[in-house]
């Protein structure tokens, strides 16, 4: 199984924020996860970012890989 950390949306139309979730690579975006590991939300000024740095750790430490985006957010 490859696993991976990205984000899953939530939220209205127009108005979404993201949780930062580990999950198998052939779900769908929105599909079941693993683990939620944080939140992102960019509607906030300034955006807001919650991650939990031990669980993100471990799963880097696993093989997980991170997307884009969520590299970006933890790069910060």
């Amino acid at each position: 199984m490859a696993t991976v950390v990205r984000l899953t949306r939530l939220g209205r139309h127009k108005s979404a924020f993201y949780r930062i979730v580990a999950t198998d690579s052939r779900k769908q975006r929105d599909g079941g996860w693993i683990e939620s590991i944080g939140y992102y939300n960019p509607n906030t000024n300034p955006a807001t970012v919650k991650i939990d740095e031990e669980r993100l750790n471990y799963w880097k430490s696993v093989g997980a890989k991170l997307s884009e985006r969520v590299e970006k957010l933890t790069s910060k």
